[in-house]
C-alpha cells in the first residue's frame, strides 16, 4: 500500500513540474509530435509587460509601454486573457483594441449583459 502511495506522490510531483516548466519543455518536443497537437506549437508564454508589448498587446488606449517606463512591479497581464486576445487577433484579423472589445463583449454575453451594459434579464431593474 505504501508503495502505491509513494508512486502516486512521485507521479503528481512530476505532473506539477511538467506544468510549471511547460514553456521550456515545449521547445524540446519534436516537430512531428507538435503536428498532431496544433495548439501545442503555438504556445508562447507572455509573462512580462515587455514580452506583451513586443507581441503587439499595447495601443494608445491601453498603453503597456507606460507600465514598463514607470517600472510597474507586476508580472504582466493575465496570461489566459492575453492568449484569448491574441487568438481573436489572429482569427478575426483585427487590431489589439478591437480584439479586446470583442473579448469583453463575449464575457458580457456569457453573463447575460448586452454590449451596451444593460442586463438581458427581463426582471432586471434598470430604472427607478
Amino acid at each position: 500500500m505504501l508503495l502505491h502511495i509513494s508512486a502516486l506522490a512521485i507521479f503528481c510531483v512530476l505532473v506539477m513540474l511538467m506544468f510549471h516548466y511547460r514553456s521550456q519543455i515545449i521547445l524540446h518536443v519534436p516537430e512531428r509530435v507538435k503536428s498532431f497537437f496544433p495548439r501545442l506549437g503555438h504556445y508562447t508564454p507572455l509573462s512580462s509587460f515587455a514580452d506583451q508589448a513586443h507581441a503587439g498587446m499595447s495601443s494608445n488606449a491601453f498603453d503597456i509601454e507606460a507600465n514598463i517606463r514607470d517600472g510597474d512591479p507586476r508580472a504582466g497581464l493575465d496570461e489566459r486573457g492575453t492568449q484569448e486576445v491574441m487568438e481573436i487577433m489572429r482569427r478575426e484579423r483585427v487590431n489589439f483594441d478591437q480584439a479586446r472589445l470583442m473579448r469583453h463583449n463575449q464575457i458580457l454575453a456569457r453573463n447575460g449583459i448586452d454590449s451596451t451594459g444593460i442586463p438581458l434579464d427581463s426582471k432586471a431593474v434598470t430604472r427607478l
